[in-house]
């Protein structure tokens, strides 16, 4: 797998865990934690994302 194709990948999963967390948090019935660890792996995809590009530079 080539490195761009890598981050485009890393940008979508992302994305799509933005669009999670959202929709958690409109949900009152999404546990607290639940949302703090979809945070958590949201902010390890968006390090990976500027390691990597900072690397490629």
């Amino acid at each position: 797998m080539s490195l761009s194709s890598h981050l485009t990948e890393l940008k979508k999963k992302h994305e799509h865990l933005s669009m999670e967390v959202e929709q958690a948090q409109r949900s009152p019935s999404t546990d607290d934690l639940e949302i703090a660890a979809m945070k958590k792996q949201k902010l390890k995809l968006k390090e990976e994302i500027t390691r990597l590009t900072a690397e490629a530079v």
